[in-house]
């Protein structure tokens, strides 16, 4: 293939492609943790179990990504690696059919989020590539909103399974399915876009040979979010818990928060590429109203808090991304999303496990940390855009 850039249509084709990725991807292991936290309950696993489980995964999911985001810029080789990542990402799900213990389920979990870490920064910086003439909010939003079109179908499918008393292991087995489309459709994207590196077709607004201060704070700021975000798993643990949603429910309660996660991304993409960084504003003020609906309301208050939830979720996944690929180098980009994601996963990880450990003491002390925590990232924000302004001037 000729080193040019490929023009705006491709570059769309790719980012379509890719999202059939995410959307048959997402259907597998957001339906999967749509129900990981009862199903863990169900093989004696605690709350702190199940808190620490999450984060822990979360952790990994991220901390791996440093290490995979610096191969990937070393080797070139976007598609391996992009394959590998899934390939554990996806199959862990259907193997979780077969768990007898809490142990064996959480390690199968751990593999699941491993999996995701290898082949998350190689994917993002490929979208980074394309997403450069059609919008970077834009871009991430509508990848993230296929993406979450599976995040929504995948619970549904799970509760659907419930609905003819299959249980648990016949919902894991039954991901299987989108489990080997999601590998289908990568094989074919690698086929026509061997090199995707090749559809960036503008430099990125802050070029620089380093990762500078503005990324650096962006990186504690976002990690200010993650740390008070509540894993589902223990959202899912407490509505199991407290009886407040029925069991047949509590996936279809992720689901919604899938749906609303995408028509987010979406809106939150169109005003990011209008107004830029201010907008990344109104996701934690959202979000962090969530943790008081989900951990003391009803199922009603419950089911607007995974609203809420969702709004946050579709930011992190969206917009948080697109603003991140301006602050680092194009060909630093896989190594850049990498520490970046390493800095959320390990704020995830001790944000989740000390809010697993206040679950089991005070449930209102975990709501003011989830709530103060989240509120923190405005100031950095606030902080970051300014930065960015005088760098650019």
């Amino acid at each position: 293939m000729a080193t040019k850039d490929l023009s705006v249509a491709a570059a769309w084709k790719f980012i379509i492609l890719v999202g059939l990725v995410s959307l048959c991807s997402d259907m597998t292991y957001e339906g999967a943790r749509s129900i990981s936290g009862p199903f863990l309950g169900t093989l004696k696993a605690s709350a702190v179990v199940v808190a620490v489980v999450a984060g822990l995964g979360e952790f990994i999911g991220y901390a791996l990504r440093l290490a995979s985001g610096f191969l990937t810029d070393r080797l070139g080789r976007y598609w391996l690696i992009t394959f590998v990542g899934y390939s554990f990402n996806l199959l862990a799900v259907p193997l979780l059919a077969l768990a007898g213990n809490w142990e064996v389920a959480a390690l199968l979990l751990l593999t699941e989020r491993m999996g995701k870490a290898i082949r998350t920064p190689a994917r993002d910086a490929m979208l980074s590539h394309a997403t450069t003439e059609v919008g970077r909010g834009w871009g991430f939003g509508f990848h993230e909103a296929m993406d979450q079109i599976g995040a929504m179908t995948g619970p549904l499918i799970v509760a659907g399974v419930f609905y003819f008393q299959g249980g648990y292991r016949v919902g894991f087995a039954v991901l299987l399915i989108p489990a080997l489309l999601a590998l289908m459709v990568i094989t074919i994207a690698a086929r026509l876009y061997p090199h995707p590196q090749h559809l960036e077709v503008s430099v990125p607004q802050l070029e620089t040979k380093g990762l500078k201060r503005p990324y650096w704070l962006y990186v504690v700021a976002v990690g200010l979010i993650g740390a008070g975000y509540a894993d589902f798993p223990l959202i899912a643990f407490h509505f199991r818990q407290a009886a407040t949603v029925p069991a047949q429910w509590i996936p279809i309660f992720y689901a919604v928060a899938m749906g609303v996660d995408a028509l987010a991304a979406l809106i939150f993409g169109r005003l990011f590429d209008r107004w830029g960084m201010p907008v990344l504003l109104a996701a934690p003020i959202l979000s962090a109203l969530f943790a008081p609906l989900v951990f003391l309301g009803g199922f009603y208050w419950a089911l607007g808090g995974m609203a809420l939830w969702g709004i946050g979720m579709g930011a992190l996944e969206s917009i948080i991304k697109a603003a991140l690929a301006d602050m680092v180098p194009k060909e630093r980009r896989a190594t850049g999303y990498g520490i970046f994601h390493t800095g959320f996963g390990l704020f995830w990880f001790l944000g989740s496990a000390l809010m697993g450990i206040l679950y089991d003491v005070s449930l209102k002390g975990l709501i003011v940390f989830s709530v103060a925590l989240q509120l923190g990232a405005i100031p950095l924000f606030l902080l970051v855009s300014r930065e960015l302004r005088l760098v650019r001037r």
